[in-house]
């Protein structure tokens, strides 16, 4: 049988025109988008699977409907190689802790609010890091359920050196008592100490929950510490530094999961997504290869590097560099914004985002903050000599960012460094589900 995909171009030319543009887009523009990344062509031919037709509410060998057995086949595979991947042992090699894995969560966004839903009572107390410092919206942002449904409280970044604030976090615990406390960021580009969250934990009777959407793969790869044994409930995404399709995961001590299971389905979801749980399972199998703790090192060294020549180039970076996968440009004492630096940098071909920083004196929809991240050029096979090239044509644009001849020649060197690294070969067939 022919793909379904075979046919778009003819059923569809307008939604199949505007998936072969986004393809040319992201073949010929340098992605540094931090929770962007490129899914290898079988995550995405499992995502345009025809499990998309098939429902199944509840858990394998436990459904709610017929006709399951082959999508419990694919669910359980997910479930064993996200243990296999996040499972901390030993010295000897022996499991530190009994972990278990709801791969059903649609997004990042749900994942937390199922976690939430399974930890904590409506009007609870919880403890996150605060959104201009780096959190999350799920994190206790005041427009979000989280905000709405349990009573947040947050900690900051210490103003001297853009660092978690410890001793805020123990102050904070003892004086609110939560019931969770968050650990976890989306524009936080430090090494996150899950011991010393802990701790503090410990002290006030709160469970530990992690939010690792942004360095699962670094985790996985084994260039960040695992939030397990420390941590009662992890939460991620399953795209970013994993490289797999959009999507969420919990993992939890086991005394825990028959809540979170409930808190996914029926507490938070319908049906799952059978198709991306597939793809869910294919990038965890690749995750789990010997070349993807090479590509999780290779992130982190390209980030230093270019970190360290952005700051060479005279910008400020927060907390003055990067351990992880991504870094916060500090546009504060600059005339040039986020918003404008993130405008002017996509006119040159180079696709980041705006992001506030701590101490913020702009809007949230203008901002003082670029948030530039190496998962997506890591990908595409460019390395440290490739970064240090690219912080300086980052900082050629931030420094002349309304000079349009600047911009031009940055796309052009841009274009030719994209050439250099293709994704997805010459044919677009594999990056858009099939024939093309």
């Amino acid at each position: 049988m022919d793909h379904p995909f075979s046919a778009l171009s003819a059923q569809d030319p307008a939604v199949y025109g505007a998936m072969r543009a986004e393809l040319h887009r992201q073949q010929l523009e340098l992605e540094l988008i931090a929770s962007e990344n490129y899914a290898s062509p079988a995550v995405i031919a499992a995502a345009g699977s025809v499990l998309t037709n098939k429902y199944a509410e509840g858990l394998p060998a436990r459904r709610y409907y017929g006709g399951c057995e082959y999508v419990d086949t694919v669910e359980n595979i997910a479930r064993k190689r996200a243990r296999d991947l996040f499972t901390p042992v030993g010295p000897d090699g022996e499991p530190l802790c009994d972990i278990g894995v709801n791969v059903q969560p649609h997004a990042g966004a749900q994942a937390n609010a199922a976690a939430f839903l399974a930890l904590m009572d409506g009007g609870d107390r919880f403890l996150g890091l605060a959104l201009s410092h780096g959190g999350h919206l799920t994190h206790g942002s005041p427009v979000n359920s989280s905000g709405k449904l349990y009573q947040p409280f947050h900690y900051h970044l210490r103003e001297d050196d853009g660092r978690i604030d410890f001793d805020q976090v123990r102050d904070l615990a003892r004086e609110h008592r939560p019931r969770v406390i968050v650990c976890g960021a989306s524009a936080y580009p430090r090494a996150l100490d899950f011991a010393t969250f802990r701790e503090i934990a410990d002290e006030v009777d709160a469970l530990l929950m992690a939010d690792i959407a942004h360095i699962a793969g670094l985790v996985a790869g084994g260039v960040h510490e695992n939030p397990f044994p420390h941590c009662h409930l992890v939460t991620t995404t399953t795209h970013k530094t994993l490289r797999g399709p959009r999507g969420g995961l919990i993992m939890a001590q086991r005394d825990l999961m028959k809540d979170v299971n409930s808190a996914v389905f029926p507490g938070t979801q319908g049906g799952p997504l059978m198709h991306i749980i597939a793809a869910k399972a294919v990038a965890f199998g690749e995750a789990l290869q010997p070349s993807f703790q090479t590509y999780a090192r290779q992130v982190v060294d390209n980030a230093a590097a270019m970190a360290e020549r952005l700051m060479e180039r005279g910008l400020s970076l927060v907390s003055g560099g990067t351990d992880n996968h991504l870094m916060l440009i500090d546009l504060s004492e600059h005339d040039v914004s986020g918003k404008d630096a993130e405008i002017a940098l996509g006119a040159a071909g180079i696709t980041v985002n705006k992001n506030t920083v701590p101490g913020e004196r702009r809007s949230p929809m203008v901002t003082s903050g670029v948030r530039v991240g190496t998962p997506a050029l890591t990908t595409r096979g460019m390395g440290v000599a490739e970064s240090r090239r690219i912080a300086d044509l980052i900082a050629d644009v931030i420094g002349a960012a309304q000079d349009e001849a600047v911009r031009a020649r940055v796309k052009g060197e841009i274009e030719e460094l994209c050439r250099a690294f293709p994704i997805y070969g010459d044919s677009p067939g594999s990056a858009l589900g099939g024939g093309a």
